[in-house]
C-alpha cells in the first residue's frame, strides 16, 4: 500500500434521498497494517491479525461473523469501517460454470467481474475490473461502447476477488486473477499496482504473483512502469491486427501509438524482466482472419518471447462484427505454428450471460442510465 493513514470517511448527499447523507466508510481491504494499528491503538497485535485473517482468508460475509473477535470489536469496527467496498447486485451463471458478478460501488457505480473455470481442475480464475467503462472505445469490445466513469479504487478491484473468493467452494477457489474485466488497467496504474501488491501478499491476498497478469490496449508508459514493479506477474497486449491501418480500425489508440512503438515497448519489457508476454488477438471475420495476416502477425513479434492467443469473437447488441468460421481460425493458428509462434485459441465461456471477453457492459443501458445520473464520484476507500 502506498497510503499509510486511515482513509477519511466520505459524506455525499443521497441520489435517493435529498434530505438524508449518505456517508461512505473507508473500506477495511485498503487499510495498511500500520494504518489498522493507528485506528485501534488499545488492541494487540494479534487481534489485528485476527482480523486480516477473518477478512482475507475467510468466508465472513461481514465483521459481526469473524467470531474469534469479541463483540465490542466487532461492533467498533463496523461503526468504523466498511467490511467490502462493493455489494452484489447479481449473479448469473453459464451452464459451463462461468459466473458474472455485477457489483455496485458505494456511490452506485456499476461494474463487472467473471468467474471461469479452468483446465486445472476445480480451481478457477477471476477476471477483474480496473474502471467503471473504458475510455480506450475499441470497436470490437462491449465495454468499449460505454466510455469511462471512473477508475475503480485498490479496494474496489481487491474486493472483486475477496468476494467471489468467500462464495466459492473450497475446490473451486479462484487462484489466478487476470486484470481482463472492464477499463484499461494502466490507465488506472496507482490504484492497480496497490491491488496487485494486495492481491500477492501472503497475509492478504495470498496469490503467486505469476498467477496475476494485467493487460493493456498498449500504453507504452505503462509498459515500462510495469518493468519496475517488484513482482513477476504477466503481461497481456491487446493486439488485434499486424498492420498499423487495420489496428487504427479496432483500436482509436492505434492513431497515436503505431506497431513499431508498442513492439519496442513490449520487447523493451521481454529484456527488463525476462517474462514471455502474451498477444491478444481477437479474430474478426474478413477483418484480420486471414493467412497472410497470420505471416504478418509471425513476421512482426519474431524472436520476442510470447505467446499469442487467438480470441474468437465475442457478440454483443449493436456490433458489426462476426467470428470466423472455426477453421478459419484454426488454419489461422497453424501457420503461426509453421513459423515458429506458440499460439492458442481462447476456449469461449460464458458467452450466453454476455460474461465472454469482450462482451462486458454492465446491463448496458442500465449502466448508462446510472452514469449519467450520477453526480461527481465518490471513492468509497
Amino acid at each position: 500500500m502506498t497510503t499509510e493513514a486511515v482513509p477519511e470517511t466520505v459524506t455525499a448527499e443521497s441520489s435517493t434521498d435529498e434530505d438524508s447523507p449518505r456517508t461512505y466508510r473507508p473500506a477495511v481491504s485498503a487499510i495498511s497494517d500500520s494504518a489498522l494499528a493507528d485506528l485501534l491503538p488499545d488492541e494487540l497485535r494479534y487481534r489485528r491479525d485476527q482480523i486480516r485473517r477473518g477478512v482475507f482468508g475467510g468466508d465472513a460475509q461481514g465483521f459481526d461473523q469473524i467470531t474469534p473477535l469479541p463483540r465490542r470489536l466487532r461492533e467498533r469496527l463496523d461503526a468504523t469501517l466498511a467490511f467490502s467496498s462493493i455489494s452484489p447486485a447479481r449473479v448469473r451463471i453459464a451452464d459451463d460454470g462461468t459466473r458474472a458478478f455485477l457489483f455496485q460501488a458505494a456511490d452506485g457505480t456499476i461494474f463487472e467481474t467473471v468467474q471461469l473455470p479452468s483446465e486445472r481442475g476445480s480451481a478457477t480464475t477471476v477476471c477483474i475490473s480496473s474502471q467503471a467503462g473504458c475510455a480506450m472505445a475499441c470497436t470490437f469490445c462491449a465495454t468499449g461502447t460505454l466510455g469511462l466513469t471512473r477508475n475503480l479504487s485498490m479496494a474496489e478491484i481487491v474486493d472483486q476477488f475477496l468476494h467471489v473468493r468467500r462464495e466459492s467452494p473450497g475446490s473451486a477457489a479462484p487462484d489466478r486473477v487476470v486484470f481482463m474485466g472492464m477499463g484499461e488497467p494502466l490507465a488506472n496504474t496507482a490504484n492497480v499496482r496497490d491491488a496487485v501488491e494486495a492481491l500477492v501478499d501472503p497475509g492478504r491476498g495470498g496469490l503467486g504473483a505469476r498467477h496475476v497478469t494485467v493487460s493493456t490496449v498498449g500504453l507504452p508508459a505503462g509498459i515500462e512502469e510495469l518493468t519496475r514493479w517488484p513482482w513477476q506477474i504477466g503481461l497481456a497486449i491487446s493486439l488485434h491486427a499486424a498492420s498499423d491501418d487495420i489496428r487504427a480500425t479496432l483500436v482509436p489508440l492505434a492513431k497515436h501509438v503505431n506497431l513499431a512503438t508498442l513492439m519496442a515497448a513490449s520487447v523493451a519489457y521481454q529484456r527488463a524482466t525476462r517474462r514471455r508476454v502474451s498477444y491478444e488477438y481477437t479474430m474478426l471475420r474478413d477483418v484480420n482472419d486471414q493467412v497472410a495476416q497470420a505471416r504478418d502477425l509471425a513476421r512482426l513479434v519474431d524472436g520476442q518471447t510470447c505467446h499469442v492467443n487467438l480470441i474468437p469473437f465475442n457478440p454483443f447488441p449493436g456490433s458489426v462484427y462476426e467470428a470466423p468460421a472455426a477453421g478459419t481460425t484454426r488454419r489461422f493458428r497453424d501457420e503461426l505454428l509453421r513459423r515458429g509462434v506458440a499460439a492458442t485459441i481462447r476456449r469461449t465461456r460464458g458467452r450466453e450471460i454476455a460474461g465472454a471477453c469482450g462482451q462486458l457492459r454492465a446491463d448496458g443501458a442500465v449502466w448508462r442510465r446510472r452514469s449519467q445520473s450520477m453526480a461527481t464520484p465518490l471513492h468509497a476507500s
